[in-house]
């Protein structure tokens, strides 16, 4: 089965992820292909550069992420720009992975880690969806003191994403992670025992 991942920013998908992995799912992370998408000698970065100029470049070629992201998190119409680059390029990478482990392991539970999924209209291309919960108001307090953003940082940062009841209304599963590691491992451990160990 080949599923979804997703939630808010600082829900803990990362979390949740790592303890499907745990259990014996293949994990493709969404961040970490869009890491590599951006190397220097990839079509990706030269897009970028060409976009936003020499000055999202480090001198050794490589991205500068705090220069751009001070060009993108404060212009909508930027950020579009950007993600009209980087999501075609993460979603194919991802789906060559994912094609890959489903060769190797037909009958093994596949996990595609998409923090926007719902955002960019993927949730059709998956068997069904997770949703990592927590309310908003802790996505801010986790977000403040995982970045050291200011309050007001962190629920910009939010807002860019659609509203995590939202996800949570659509999703084919919810793991819900406001309460402790162990209480999230216990709903994790349901899901594996109901799905992915009847696979």
């Amino acid at each position: 089965m080949i599923i979804g991942l997703t939630g808010g920013i600082a829900s803990g998908k990362s979390t949740v992820g790592s303890m499907l992995v745990e259990l014996g799912a293949r994990l493709v992370d969404a961040d970490a292909v869009a890491r590599e998408i951006v190397q220097p000698g990839e079509p990706a970065l030269a897009a970028i550069a060409s976009l936003f100029g020499q000055a999202v470049l480090q001198p050794d070629g490589t991205l500068n992420r705090s220069a751009l992201g001070g060009i993108v998190f404060q212009d909508g119409e930027a950020l579009a720009k950007l993600e009209a680059i980087t999501h075609p390029a993460i979603r194919k990478r991802m789906w060559d992975r994912i094609h890959t482990y489903k060769k190797e392991a037909p009958d093994g539970l596949i996990i595609g880690d998409v923090p926007l999924l719902y955002e960019t209209n993927q949730e059709t291309l998956y068997e069904g969806v997770m949703v990592v919960y927590v309310p908003e108001e802790e996505q801010v307090i986790r977000l403040m003191q995982r970045n050291a953003m200011t309050e007001e940082e962190a629920r910009r940062r939010v807002s860019l994403q659609m509203d995590i009841e939202e996800k949570r209304r659509r999703a084919d599963w919810v793991i819900d992670n406001s309460g402790t590691l162990e209480e999230t491992r216990e709903q994790v451990l349901r899901f594996w025992n109901s799905q992915a160990g009847a696979s």
